[in-house]
């Protein structure tokens, strides 16, 4: 499919960033049976990312701001790197209500602001699309805001920066998100928006116990314009196997721009994982890996497939450090690593330190 191109540019993950997104959970939320697991997982995140890079923090109360700003100045994390702000929030999904960032006409950043509905109504989601542009009335923001009513998340999308966009057909053609649209429609809003004139759509690999309607960022990722990660399934009596299998294939098939194959890097397939509760399985992904200035967080999951996913991605991101970030807990709540945060390219975010 060849569209026409938008002076806008969609922003790679590997694009140099002011800072990381995270959306702290709410002690009533959904996370509130097992919120000092998952603080623990993100304390963990935020002590790795500010090594490199600033991390703002959305926090839901002024008690929560005061309690992690005295643990992290414990932990000892520079107050430069750090910007705590209190605001209203459903969850802590921040890669799927956090802004996507495009260089315009002029190649300057701006930060175009979609609607998120909580994966196609799923989940109470108003305060959470609202939290991009009540971040911009608070000062947070270096760079303009562009709202769209499209229904969008980040975690549906991948992007080499040079004009190609990677996704899955169950999510974006969902009828739970933009129903008045076609495959056109939504291939033209995505090329005005993004400026990709090539989409490559993935019709095949789902992850049970996922919320998003196969989000790509749980199951392909690129690692540079020629490198793609991907979660590969060898286990034939796994319910994944057939649908996996057909996706690696799609994989091989698909085309670079100079019409070379790409480099495909198969990432291993962690052993089920189900909820202790009521037995649900969960969706244990390594390609929900996060990349950061110099650096790639990588979910583990206690899984003698660690190792492997991260000697995997030791090969695809041969300039980057990798930390492995324990996600056991995060999957709890459906989702991992990668869809906590939300990148911010360099040019978005305002170089100020404190509010509340």
């Amino acid at each position: 499919m060849t569209l026409a191109t938008h002076t806008h540019r969609l922003l790679p993950e590997w694009h140099p960033q002011d800072g990381l997104q995270l959306t702290w959970p709410r002690p009533d939320g959904d996370w509130a049976y097992m919120l000092a697991r998952i603080e623990a997982t993100l304390e963990r995140i935020v002590l790795a990312t500010a090594r490199y890079q600033k991390v703002i923090i959305c926090v839901p109360d002024e008690a929560t701001y005061q309690r992690l700003t005295a643990t992290f100045e414990a932990y000892g994390i520079p107050q430069q790197q750090l910007l705590l702000i209190v605001a209203p929030t459903d969850d802590t999904w921040a890669r799927d209500h956090g802004p996507m960032t495009v260089l315009d006409d002029d190649d300057q950043p701006l930060l175009l602001d979609y609607t998120f509905t909580g994966w196609g109504g799923k989940f109470p989601a108003e305060r959470d699309n609202q939290l991009t542009q009540w971040l911009a009335d608070a000062g947070v923001w270096a760079c303009p805001v562009a709202s769209r009513d499209m229904v969008l998340e980040g975690g549906a999308i991948e992007t080499d920066g040079e004009g190609t966009l990677l996704t899955t057909e169950a999510c974006l053609l969902n009828t739970n998100r933009n129903p008045s649209l076609s495959r056109a429609d939504i291939e033209a809003r995505l090329a005005d928006d993004f400026g990709v004139d090539r989409i490559l759509w993935l019709t095949h690999g789902h992850l049970e116990g996922d919320d998003t309607d196969s989000h790509v960022d749980t199951l392909a990722r690129f690692c540079s314009p020629t490198t793609i990660a991907y979660v590969r399934c060898d286990d034939p009596t796994d319910r994944h196997y057939t649908a996996l299998q057909a996706m690696e294939q799609e994989l091989k098939a698909f085309r670079q721009r100079n019409g070379e194959p790409y480099r495909l890097v198969p990432l291993p397939w962690p052993q089920a994982c189900f909820d202790p509760e009521d037995g649900h399985r969960l969706p244990a992904t390594y390609a929900n890996f996060l990349i950061i200035n110099d650096a790639v967080l990588v979910p583990t999951y206690g899984d003698p497939a660690d190792v492997t996913a991260l000697q995997a991605l030791a090969v695809a991101f041969p300039e980057h450090t990798l930390i492995p970030i324990e996600c056991v807990s995060v999957i709890r709540q459906h989702g991992s690593l990668h869809c906590l945060t939300m990148q911010l390219p360099k040019g978005t975010l305002v170089p100020a330190t404190t509010h509340s």
